[in-house]
């Protein structure tokens, strides 16, 4: 891992990736982990032969700053030849921001549920939209759980909006309603009238599309406050259930491609090599820090299908471009995947997989 200013004034002998992942602002808890999955990616690549016959590098870009402070750092990357491809994740602001920075110059995988649509020149998304993200635990609630009354908050940006407007498309279809909305400015704590209104609302279930140290800060308020409604999480990974201390209402849901107790053979296999390359006291695994894994092995994945990294010849070449990570095997069809998130349950520090 170097530097931007050390990827400029180094050689080329390397193929740098520019890893866009926050470290910090509200999402910067999800920064270590997605760093040692990237890393542990690139590994596995340079161990293969690297990308193009070329070793890999990674050059961190922190994007938890200011959309427009990403995406001049990224741009400014590309323009001086320092990268020559992109992965991470970052929220959709900042996303939106890097793409039109990038102008179609170098490919840019990014790994982590959006909100749909965005598709540009080069880049790929490794990521669920609303429906595939959302439908599977709403389905489960409104029919498990009964949830009839849905109250939905998130933050003001672009990716809880549409994420919002799919949820009650969603919700119409099982004759469910929608009782009350709000979309909040990041860092936001004065959660009292919220969880008031929230209350007089009569919710059977909260759809909350807050991220990263807001989500968190949300449910230690919800928690304090002992409202008896489930909550269905779009962002809640294994470092936010720690941030929020755990949880055994079973009333606590989130919804990711990937949980770190999914009992699979590619998942537990994860598990031991993140451990073994790590160490068993490092940043808990995560569908941040995985999709930062799968996004580095999906660029490899497209030079080796298109025999380069020029745009061009990468989005021509990009359907069925195929990786296995621990969601099983990913494929690239239209520039996207096309796969359904599961649903988790917190269970103290952990999640039970319902489905």
């Amino acid at each position: 891992m170097i530097t931007p200013l050390e990827a400029r004034l180094l050689g080329t002998s390397a193929l740098r990736v520019g890893l866009v992942v926050p470290v910090s602002g509200v999402l910067g808890l999800v920064g270590p982990c997605a760093i040692n999955c990237a890393i542990l990616a690139a590994d596995e690549v340079n161990r293969a032969g690297g990308i193009l016959g070329r070793q890999v590098e990674l050059v961190l870009v922190d994007g938890g700053r200011p959309a427009e402070l990403v995406a001049a750092e990224t741009g400014a990357l590309v323009s001086a030849g320092a990268v020559d491809a992109v992965a991470g994740t970052c929220g959709s602001d900042v996303r939106v921001a890097v793409v039109r920075a990038l102008a179609g110059r170098v490919p840019f995988v990014y790994a982590p549920p959006y909100e749909g649509g965005g598709h540009a020149p080069g880049v790929y998304f490794l990521g669920e939209t609303p429906e595939r993200q959302l439908g599977p635990g709403i389905d489960w609630l409104v029919a498990g759980r009964r949830a009839r009354r849905w109250y939905l908050l998130g933050n003001d940006y672009v990716w809880p909006r549409l994420v919002h407007a799919a949820a009650r498309r969603r919700l119409a279809g099982h004759g469910a309603s929608v009782v009350g909305e709000r979309l909040v400015p990041y860092g936001v704590r004065a959660f009292a009238p919220l969880l008031e209104e929230l209350a007089a609302a009569r919710a059977d279930a909260v759809l909350l599309s807050l991220i990263g140290s807001d989500l968190v800060a949300f449910n230690r308020a919800f928690a304090a406050a002992g409202l008896p409604c489930a909550r269905l999480c779009g962002a809640l990974e294994e470092h936010g259930l720690l941030g929020v201390g755990g949880d055994t209402t079973g009333e606590l849901y989130g919804a990711m491609g990937y949980f770190a107790s999914m009992v699979t053979e590619e998942s537990l296999s994860l598990g031991e090599r993140y451990t073994r390359r790590f160490g068993p006291t490092a940043p808990l695994l995560n569908g941040h820090g995985q999709g930062c894994y799968e996004a580095v092995l999906m660029i490899a994945a497209l030079a080796a299908r298109a025999g380069t990294l020029a745009v061009p010849a990468v989005d021509a070449a990009a359907d069925g471009a195929s990786i296995v990570t621990a969601r099983g095997r990913l494929t690239l069809r239209g520039r996207g995947v096309r796969r359904h998130a599961h649903l988790g349950r917190a269970d103290g520090l952990d999640f039970d997989i319902m489905c």
